[in-house]
């Protein structure tokens, strides 16, 4: 047996990108459609009226207006100026 320890290796020193997930455009902001307003891993917000869901669950605006959030984890763009009212 050998006297000295060899060189060994740590099976730590990898870690993957940050994906940067969230909410990109918050409650009562005015969007332009195509914006993207959540991006996610599954279905934790869901899309409502002018809202649409990408492959990878990412909601974007489909009409130009203002996000709404509801109390369901819906998001909606509304075009007229009632978003600012939060269910």
């Amino acid at each position: 047996m050998a006297h000295k320890k060899g060189q060994g290796h740590s099976s730590n020193g990898r870690d993957s990108a940050s994906k940067r997930l969230g909410v990109k455009a918050f409650g009562g902001q005015f969007v332009k459609a195509g914006t993207i307003l959540v991006r996610q891993r599954g279905t934790r917000f869901h899309p409502g009226k002018g809202v649409g869901r990408g492959s990878d669950d990412t909601l974007f605006a489909k009409i130009d207006g203002y996000v709404k959030f509801t109390s369901n984890r819906r998001v909606n763009v509304c075009s007229d100026g009632m978003a600012n009212s939060n269910v």
